[in-house]
């Protein structure tokens, strides 16, 4: 970043110093926003899946290599030790699936700090390939962030939520970091949660119900919390954590997809992600809590008339679609008579079939909500050896759990401001055909097709046309559509939708559209026009907020759901939201979308059509000694002093 840039975040920091209440937490114009120096924010981030370093807590003696595991060793994740003592990695990996307690011979634990997660798998060439959270806290150094501002909360990701507390005092460790934080800085902290992490941090609120007095809740949030940003949020789950259940799911790593099922189903939190359905709930275990009610109660499924009405539970298309291999006789019996235990079943018995016809597979289909109540489980228990394991920790770790059922819709936290932030219009698979291999486990299941949704239309892995609902968009790639866009229900009755290029702009491009009627449970189209050849960020903000509260839905079209943490449009985006949020003479509830100009050094680059720096206005041809090509030469004009206050 150039000097001159510092110079003038330098100067407007102290204008923000003079112009501060003493406290730094005192109600702004637009209802109870913290309105103060930004230096006194905290930055909180919670990775999500496989997204923290974890690293050997033994010792453990690697036969047939030199390479052993040690205290400390890198475990997740070490690309030379999984290539060279595989079997040595997987006993530091794996967890028993019924009690998630470590093997033997084995165990590791989360690595703490930033480092546990900028880059999973550091080196020259591993380093880049495995890089998450490292282009973040850059941004956060070039903008002259404190060191201690930027607080990681890394934890063991292969644990289910309530195991993360018996095991490791993780929410507890969460609470004391967010209050260390208001103590350290003198002002609330940022939440950022990627992926997974926003389970965690959702469980995290539930938890904190139960922890501290009712009367306290809301306002220990409002002091210690000021905004959350969601970021690739599966809000209603993930359709992959169905493949990774049945057939593997490698993360790109040089194993089969049999070594990486047994793996991922030996972790308790295998389930945390799979897809629900929006139309059914849990009894609130708050309302237990203060009831007097058992801790330990079961809480069972309630779903709405619109489960029945709809089809696939609302999501584009049936999640599971899987061929039953048929044992004379036996399966003719339940398709007959019928079984309370295997509700799919009763669509298949229908038809009164003959011995002939049962001698072939059965192909059964299966809803989201039937993934996430055990129907599918059990309806595949006597083919796949897994399915019992998946149904202990359903029902222990999810059904059961005494604070929340993740496997539930959520509901608006109750926070002053919140960002809901993910891709859209990426091919992302939403369903998938099984059948059986003829192998043993864990290869017994193979992928035969796959359903995705692009841009609004279904298709097969073979290219054809599939009926269904699909979306108005597609997903990241990783999450659907319907998955990540659930938090446009915690909007407001009006919205304001600004859809503008993710690219620096001059605001030609800009289309608005204020006030546009809002109802529940329905998304929001905004009927606005694309150019083919710019990629667009679409903002839905609240128009009518509840008092002291915001809302704001971010969609970037062709966002990767794993790389969306390193995109410089996004930091972009949540520096200016932040830096607005905390000027003392703001003049709207959100930052304007009007222009978007360089903020640093490295905005600048070269317009090779017309041989110059693009963006004149902002930029200028200054070369520095170490300069290897014309773009690196593009830096910030002298004139831009005034360059951050475009967006007050």
């Amino acid at each position: 970043m150039g000097g001159r840039l510092i110079v003038l975040l330098t100067a407007s920091f102290l204008l923000l110093l003079l112009t501060t209440a003493e406290n730094g937490g005192s109600s702004g114009r637009d209802g109870g926003d913290f309105i103060g120096n930004y230096g006194k924010l905290s930055g909180i981030i919670i990775p999500g899946f496989a997204s923290t370093q974890l690293r050997a807590w033994s010792i453990l003696d690697c036969p047939f290599s030199p390479l052993d595991f040690n205290p400390l060793d890198l475990v997740w994740l070490d690309s030379t030790k999984l290539l060279s003592a595989v079997n040595c990695w997987l006993k530091c990996m794996l967890l028993d699936p019924y009690d998630q307690t470590d093997h033997p011979q084995c165990k590791s634990r989360p690595d703490s700090g930033l480092s546990a997660i900028t880059e999973i798998d550091p080196g020259y060439i591993t380093g880049p390939l495995s890089s998450v959270w490292k282009d973040w806290v850059k941004w956060c150094i070039e903008f002259g962030i404190e060191a201690n501002a930027i607080i990681a909360v890394p934890y063991d990701w292969r644990l289910s939520p309530s195991k993360l507390e018996e095991r490791d005092l993780y929410f507890h460790k969460l609470k004391l970091t967010f209050e260390t934080a208001l103590k350290l800085r003198g002002g609330p902290c940022i939440v950022f949660a990627h992926s997974m992490g926003n389970n965690v941090f959702r469980y995290f609120l539930e938890w904190l119900k139960l922890e501290i007095a009712p009367k306290q809740y809301i306002a220990w949030l409002d002091e210690h919390i000021h905004a959350f940003f969601a970021v690739g949020a599966p809000l209603l789950g993930s359709i992959e954590t169905i493949k990774a259940t049945l057939s593997g799911y490698t993360f790109g790593l040089p194993v089969s997809e049999g070594t990486a099922r047994l793996m991922f189903n030996s972790f308790g939190s295998s389930i945390w992600m799979m897809p629900f359905s929006k139309h059914c709930r849990t009894e609130n275990a708050y309302s237990k809590h203060l009831s007097g009610g058992s801790k330990k109660a079961h809480f069972a499924y309630v779903c709405d008339e619109h489960e029945f009405q709809s089809n696939f539970s609302g999501w584009p298309t049936n999640i599971v679609n899987i061929e039953i291999p048929t044992i004379r006789g036996r399966r003719c019996s339940l398709a007959r008579h019928g079984n309370e235990a295997y509700p799919s079943f009763l669509e298949v018995a229908q038809a009164n079939k003959t011995d002939t016809e049962c001698g072939y597979p059965t192909q059964l289909s299966f809803s989201a909500r039937e993934v996430s109540d055990g129907t599918f489980f059990k309806a595949i228990a006597d083919y796949d050896p897994d399915s019992k394991r998946l149904m202990y920790q359903l029902d222990k770790s999810y059904h059961g759990d005494p604070v929340l059922n993740p496997l539930t819709p959520w509901d608006r936290p109750p926070l002053k401001n919140i960002f809901c932030i993910y891709g859209i219009d990426s091919k992302t698979e939403v369903g998938y055909y099984f059948a059986p291999s003829g192998k043993p486990y864990p290869d017994n299941w193979i992928v035969t097709d796959v359903i995705y949704e692009i841009e609004g239309s279904l298709y097969s892995r073979s290219g054809n046309l599939v009926e269904g609902n699909p979306g108005a968009a597609s997903g990241d790639e990783t999450v659907p559509y319907h998955s990540l866009s659930w938090c446009k229900n915690w909007l407001g009755s009006k919205v304001n939708i600004t859809r503008a290029p993710q690219s620096e702009h001059d605001g030609s491009d800009v289309q608005v559209q204020l006030n546009v009627e809002h109802e529940p449970e329905m998304d929001i189209i905004p009927d606005m026009k694309r150019s083919p050849r710019v990629k667009y960020i679409t903002y839905y903000e609240d128009s009518e907020s509840l008092p002291g509260k915001r809302t704001a839905v971010w969609e970037l079209d062709k966002a990767n759901h794993r790389n969306i943490v390193r995109s410089s449009v996004l930091m972009r985006e949540l520096w200016l939201e932040m830096w607005h949020d905390t000027h003392p003479d703001k003049t709207s509830k959100f930052v304007t979308k009007a222009t978007r100009g360089p903020l640093r050094d490295e905005d600048c680059y070269w317009d090779y059509g017309k041989a110059r720096c693009a963006l004149p206005q902002t930029c200028e041809y200054r070369y520095l000694f170490g300069d290897v090509h014309l773009g690196q030469s593009c830096r910030l004009k002298n004139s831009s002093a005034d360059l951050l206050l475009h967006y007050v």
